[in-house]
């Protein structure tokens, strides 16, 4: 990942140019040629033998039959959640996608395909029966999941795909995988073009080491492996909407990281050195700060409070070398033979890990270590998976914590809104309000009569408690003793919603009575207010995996 403002602004960036591969099919006319291994075919004489990049092999490669075994459909039912009326339990859904054997009932494939699943069916290579699967590990900043089998017997013989190194400039890879145009395993080749750190879609706000490739990558390719002299060098995922044949993949450094990452049992997500940084290019900047117009040292201009570097770093301090490698002005070193950018050397480390430094402050060198974190205020700028929508319902008033999810449900266009959402992490409003609470929409009832044009306001008090958390919401609206009036202010508002406290049990249950609200709270899956965890009736797995393929609604990934 890179500096916390770069972060912000590279997640809209992706929003508007990146697609995953379970998105819009590719605009591409002319893909290059496809072949289906099921129907016969074989692959032309050394499709598979081109050179890799400089990374050691994990083990013996691949014969072509060996990949084929190796590679399944992945067939998902998926539950989306409704941001918009969070008491229901959401919308159902299906897709397919690609995954591969990566060791003894161990698939890898992309989180975007797998996410907010309800079930998991895998189908092998020339098997018609569907084997039960779930999630081992899942990882949305880098878009990777392990899956494992129920029973995995019918795998016992196969043999796992070896990962590779990182492919080098202008030579050959093959996608293999399940896209749409039909149900058997399709293959198509295309050079690597560039290799370069790019904005993960998944999650919008991320950005790691990726590979683009002139190989079309459709919806349902996703999870599926890139293939090099018999060995995996990527992991198919995502491309550029309205651009022909242009197609990325996840290299294997950042494979690696993600399987060495869930070795002892969960986890940890990506480490982060929170900080922001200029190219120091300017010969007069560099002259005053005592610095030689050599081409190496990149100003540090934010460091976030509470981020790895917290208390370690200043802003003015210039970055000579990390990890005893020196910086260049732009922010980029050099790293196993290849110039690339600074964070490259923190996206290979885990949580705990220490990184040395060497700076310039006060026109001295100044030497330094740093112990690596991740830090999750970044996560509000991200895209959620996996969790249900918290929210506070009370007399027709709907209470959401900002994030991601919600700007894009409720199309959020209250500045003071937009303002949290894209300023949480660089002015500090993270230690402010763990929670931006928003008044999101408001049912019309008698109890809140005229109170229309408060909807997406950020609420900053109740009854004068200063609103930090979404419990202090709930706490606040309901006292044990009711006062007599509630008063809820917002943001950018001269005056309060006031209900008068006597009124507003009955107006509460003759809301939720006309708008079939199920329940009034869920804040999150630790405990709701009362102790309890509040369920939400879902259809059975199967019956919603089938009805989607009945349907028609499943989409490929």
């Amino acid at each position: 990942m890179n500096s916390a403002t770069f972060r912000t602004w590279a997640g809209w960036a992706a929003a508007i140019l990146m697609w995953s591969a379970s998105g819009l099919p590719s605009t591409a006319q002319d893909p290059p040629e496809q072949v289906d291994p099921e129907a016969g075919e074989e692959l032309p004489p050394g499709a598979l033998e081109t050179p890799v990049g400089p990374a050691a092999p994990a083990g013996p490669p691949n014969t072509s039959r060996d990949l084929y075994d190796g590679i399944v459909l992945i067939e998902a039912a998926n539950l989306q959640p409704d941001y918009i009326n969070p008491w229901n339990a959401g919308a159902q859904g299906g897709g397919s996608g690609t995954g591969f054997l990566v060791g003894p009932n161990r698939f890898l494939t992309n989180a975007h395909v797998v996410s907010n699943e309800i079930q998991l069916l895998i189908r092998k290579y020339g098997d018609a029966e569907k084997y039960a699967a779930r999630i081992l590990h899942i990882a949305h900043d880098c878009d990777l999941a392990l899956l494992e089998l129920e029973d995995p017997s019918a795998f016992e013989e196969v043999k796992p795909l070896t990962i590779g190194g990182v492919p080098s400039l202008e030579s050959t890879v093959t996608v293999i995988g399940y896209p749409i145009g039909g149900k058997r395993l399709s293959t198509t080749r295309g050079v690597v073009s560039r290799i370069d750190f790019q904005p993960y879609s998944h999650s919008g706000a991320d950005l790691h080491l990726a590979i683009q490739i002139d190989a079309a990558i459709n919806p349902g390719n996703s999870g599926g492996p890139v293939v090099q002299d018999g060995e995996v060098v990527g992991v198919a995922f995502q491309g550029i909407s309205g651009a022909q044949s242009v197609g990325y993949m996840i290299p294997t450094p950042v494979i690696r990281r993600f399987l060495t990452d869930v070795e002892d049992g969960q986890y940890d997500r990506y480490v982060d050195l929170s900080v922001g940084t200029f190219e120091l290019i300017n010969p007069a900047y560099r002259a005053a700060l005592g610095l030689p117009n050599d081409g190496f040292g990149t100003l540090v201009t934010t460091v976030t409070r509470g981020g790895s570097c917290d208390g370690i770093l200043q802003k003015g301090d210039v970055l000579l070398s990390i990890d005893g490698r020196p910086v260049a002005a732009n922010g980029y070193l050099e790293m196993d033979g290849e110039v690339v950018d600074m964070n490259e050397i923190v996206e290979r480390k885990f949580k705990g890990d220490r990184v040395a430094m060497t700076v310039w402050r006060d026109r001295a060198i100044v030497e330094c270590e740093v112990e690596l974190k991740a830090f999750d205020p970044y996560l509000m700028q991200a895209s959620a998976y996996d969790e249900k929508p918290r929210f506070v319902f009370f007399a027709g008033l709907l209470f959401q914590p900002l994030d991601r999810n919600l700007m894009g449900a409720h199309k959020i266009q209250n500045l003071e809104a937009r303002y949290a959402f894209a300023y949480y992490v660089q002015e500090d409003i993270f230690l402010e309000k763990p929670d931006v609470v928003v008044l999101t929409s408001i049912l019309p009832d008698a109890i809140n009569s005229n109170y229309g044009g408060f909807a997406q306001t950020v609420v900053s008090r109740i009854n004068g408690k200063e609103i930090r958390r979404m419990e202090d919401v709930y706490e606040t609206l309901h006292p044990e003793d009711p006062p007599e009036y509630f008063v809820i202010e917002c943001e950018g508002r001269g005056m309060p919603i006031v209900m008068e406290g006597s009124r507003v049990q009955e107006a509460h249950e003759r809301v939720m009575k006309t708008y079939r609200v199920g329940t009034d709270h869920y804040l999150g899956d630790k405990k709701d207010a009362e102790g309890e965890t509040p369920e939400i009736e879902e259809e059975k797995p199967l019956e919603a995996l089938e009805a989607a393929q009945i349907s028609g609604e499943g989409s490929q990934q």
